[in-house]
C-alpha cells in the first residue's frame, strides 16, 4: 500500500516542473517514503531513489526522508541496513546543502538520549560537507551547526574515572574526537585567510570557531579529569581533546595572554568580532588557565615574559570563578590552580599593596567556605594547605595585615584560631636572633594582639562555640608572657599587660563563671529528673556551641552537658597558668 502510494507521488511529480512542487507534494512524498521504509520496504526505496528518471525530484524532497532513514540505521537492523545506508549516502550527495543543512540538524537536535551519541556520530561528516559547499557565506550556519551539536553532547555524563573515559560507555568521547575532526577544514580555512585583506567572512567564522572552543572549555573539558596517565604515551580522548581546542584557539589567532586578560584590560570591538555576543565566559577562562598552569597544556604558547606575581594576579579572578563552585571537578580545578599559581612564586615576595586588590581578600574567604563546608574530605584538606600556602608569600608587612583582616571577616573559631597559630610562629621567628622586624614586635605588633586577645561579644560569648579562637589566644598570651622577657619586652606585652587583663581575662573569668553556673544548673536539673518517680526516655532538645542537638535521650543530654564543664575546666586551667605567670613575673 505505501510502496503504491509512494509509486503514485513519484509519477505525478515527473510531470511536475523542479519549481512548482508544492507543500502537499512534499508531505505526500515524506509520509509516504517514511511507511515504505518502515515496512521493511527499503531495496525498493533505494531504487525509487538512485533512478536517474527520479534525480529531481529527489534533489528538492529526498531531505524529508532523513528522519526515517537515521531511524532505521541506528536500529542496525541487518536485513536493511546497507540498503538505507545507500540511500542515505544518495540523499546526502544529490539534494540542495541548505536543506541537507536543517534536515540534518533536526535529526541531531531531537536524537534520544540513549541515542545522542551515536547520532552525532553518524551525521557530523555529512554535516561537514553540507557546510563546506555552501562556500563563504557558511558562518552563521557553522555557528548554528556547532551550537547545536555542543549542547547535544552537554547532555552526556563525563567520565569521572580513567576507567569509565577508557569504556566510554554513553560516547562522549567519541563524539568529542570527531568534533575535533569536524572543524578542522574551517579552521584551516581561517588559518590561511589570516593574512589576507579580504577577511569579512573569516572574521565571523573565527569569531563561530572561537565561540565553540569557549563552550567546549566549559563543557565538557572544566567537567573532565585531565591529568595525564603514568607510563602512557597517548593522552587520554578528554585530554586530547582539551588539547585540540588549545591548538584550534592559536590557529584562528587568539593569544593566550590576551584572553586571559581580556576581564583585566577590555579590548577595543574588532570589526565582524562580536564581543558582545562571545562575552569569554569565566569558566571557560578559568579553564584555559587550568590548561596552561597546572595540567601545562599549550605552555610552550604562551610568553615567559609575565612575572609569578602578575600571573597569580590575573589568575585570582579564574580562582574565584572555580572555588565559588559546588561541583567537584570546578573545586578540584580552582585549588590546584590557586596551588601551582602560588608555588610559582617565592616565599615571603608577595607585598602588602596586592591586600588592596579585592579579589586577594575574598579569594581567601572562598578557600575557607571550602575548608568547613566542603562534604569532601580531601578537598577540605587540599583547601586548608593552600590557605597556609597562601599566608607564607607574603611578605612581613603582608602577613601582619593579612593575619589582621582575616581575623576580622572571619566568624569560623576554628579558622581563627589557625590564624593565631600563624601569627604565633611569626611572632617566633621575630623573637629570634637576626630575625627581627617592625611588624611583628613593638609598636605595629600590639594592634594585632588587642585583636587577637579579646572576646567577640565580651563575657557574653559562647565559650563552646569560640573555643578553637580562645584557646589560641591564651596559648600565644602564654606563650609571650614566657618568651618575652618582662626586662626586653620586644613585642610590647608586658607594656599591655593591665589593658589585656581588664579587656580579655577579667571578662574571660565572668564568662566562665556565668557559663559554668549556667551548665551546673542544666546538670542539677537533669538529676533531679532522674530521681523522680518514673524516669522517662522521652527524646529532648539541647543547643550547644551555637547548634541545636535534638532527638537526645536524658543520658545523651547529660553527657554534653559533662563535656561542656569539661571544655570550661580546660579553658579554665590554661588561663590560671597564665595568671600565676604574672603574679610570679608582675607582683612583689
Amino acid at each position: 500500500m505505501a510502496l503504491h502510494q509512494l509509486h503514485d507521488v513519484i509519477r505525478r511529480c515527473q510531470a511536475i516542473p523542479d519549481d512548482g512542487f508544492k507543500a502537499e507534494d512534499y508531505d505526500q512524498f515524506q509520509m509516504a517514503g517514511r511507511s515504505c521504509l518502515e515496512e521493511g520496504k527499503t531495496a525498493e526505496v533505494l531504487d525509487i531513489v538512485t533512478d536517474e528518471k527520479n534525480k529531481e525530484i529527489v534533489k528538492s524532497m529526498g531531505w524529508n526522508l532523513l528522519g526515517p532513514l537515521v531511524k532505521i540505521v541506528l536500529k542496525k537492523e541487518a536485513e536493511s541496513l546497507q540498503h538505507c545506508l545507500t540511500t542515505l549516502k544518495h540523499v546526502l550527495e544529490v539534494c540542495s546543502p541548505k536543506e541537507l543543512l536543517v534536515g540534518l540538524l533536526e535529526q541531531i537536535e531531537d536524537a534520544d538520549v540513549d541515542n545522542i551519541a551515536e547520532t552525532i556520530i553518524l551525521l557530523l561528516k555529512p554535516l561537514q560537507s553540507a557546510l563546506l559547499k555552501l562556500g563563504k557565506k557558511k558562518a552563521s550556519s557553522l555557528g548554528m551547526s556547532l551550537s547545536t551539536v555542543l549542547n547535544q553532547i552537554s547532555q552526556l555524563p563525563v567520565p569521572y574515572t580513567k576507567e569509565q573515559e577508557e569504556d566510554d560507555v554513553y560516547g562522549l568521547c567519541q563524539c568529542c574526537t570527531a568534533l575535533i575532526e569536524f572543524v578542522k577544514p574551517f579552521v584551516d580555512e581561517v588559518d590561511r585567510s589570516r593574512e589576507s585583506k579580504a577577511i569579512v567572512a573569516e572574521n565571523e567564522q573565527r569569531t563561530e570557531l572561537l565561540k565553540f572552543c569557549m563552550k567546549s572549555l566549559g563543557n565538557p573539558v572544566l567537567q573532565s579529569q585531565l591529568d595525564k596517565v603514568p607510563g602512557s604515551a597517548e593522552d587520554p580522548p578528554l585530554r586530547h581533546f582539551a588539547a585540540e581546542i588549545l591548538v584550534i584557539l592559536s590557529c584562528i589567532g587568539e593569544s593566550f595572554p590576551a584572553l586571559l586578560l581580556h576581564h583585566l584590560v577590555k579590548k577595543k570591538a574588532e570589526p565582524g568580532f562580536l564581543e558582545e555576543d562571545v562575552k569569554y565566559p569565566m569558566e571557560s577562562l578559568a579553564c584555559l588557565s587550568y590548561l596552561l598552569f597546572v595540567q601545562h597544556i599549550g605552555i610552550e604558547r604562551f610568553p615567559t615574559v609575565f612575572s609569578p606575581v602578575f600571573i597569580l594576579q590575573f589568575n585570582m579572578q579564574y580562582i574565584e570563578v572555580l572555588l565559588k563552585s559546588s561541583e567537584e571537578s570546578m573545586l578540584s580545578k580552582g585549588l590546584e590552580l590557586y596551588e601551582k599559581s602560588l608555588q610559582r612564586t617565592e616565599d615571603s615576595s608577595l607585598p602588602m599593596q596586592l591586600l588592596e586588590v579585592k579579589c586577594f581578600l575574598s579569594v581567601p574567604q572562598d578557600l575557607v567556605t571550602v575548608m568547613t563546608l566542603c562534604p569532601i574530605q580531601h578537598l577540605r584538606t587540599q583547601a586548608l594547605a593552600v590557605f597556609q600556602l597562601y599566608m607564607d608569600k607574603f611578605d612581613t608587612e603582608g602577613k601582619h595585615k593579612l593575619f589582621g583582616c582575616l581575623l576580622k571577616i572571619n566568624q569560623h573559631a576554628g579558622v581563627q584560631g589557625y590564624i593565631i597559630k600563624n601569627i604565633k610562629n611569626q611572632i617566633d621567628f621575630s623573637l629570634k636572633p637576626g630575625n627581627s622586624n617592625v611588624w611583628f614586635s613593638g609598636p605595629q605588633l600590639l594592634p594585632l594582639l588587642h585583636l587577637v586577645l579579646s572576646l567577640p561579644e565580651g563575657p557574653e560569648t559562647d565559650l563552646l562555640q569560640n573555643f578553637d579562637r580562645i584557646m589560641g589566644s591564651l596559648n600565644l598570651l602564654r606563650y609571650l608572657l614566657i618568651r618575652d622577657k618582662e626586662w626586653d619586652n620586644h613585642t610590647g606585652i608586658w607594656t599591655e599587660l593591665y589593658k589585656i587583663e581588664e579587656n580579655f581575662l577579667k571578662l574571660l573569668h565572668t564568662g566562665l563563671k556565668m557559663s559554668k553556673a549556667h551548665y551546673e544548673a542544666e546538670i542539677k536539673n537533669m538529676e533531679e529528673n532522674r530521681r523522680g518517680p518514673k524516669e522517662s526516655k522521652a527524646v529532648c532538645t539541647l543547643t550547644v556551641g551555637g547548634e541545636k542537638l535534638s532527638n537526645m535521650t536524658p543520658e545523651m543530654h547529660l553527657q554534653v552537658l559533662q563535656s561542656a564543664m569539661f571544655t570550661f575546666d580546660l579553658i579554665e586551667s590554661v588561663l590560671a597558668r597564665i595568671e600565676e605567670i604574672i603574679e610570679v613575673k608582675v607582683k612583689p
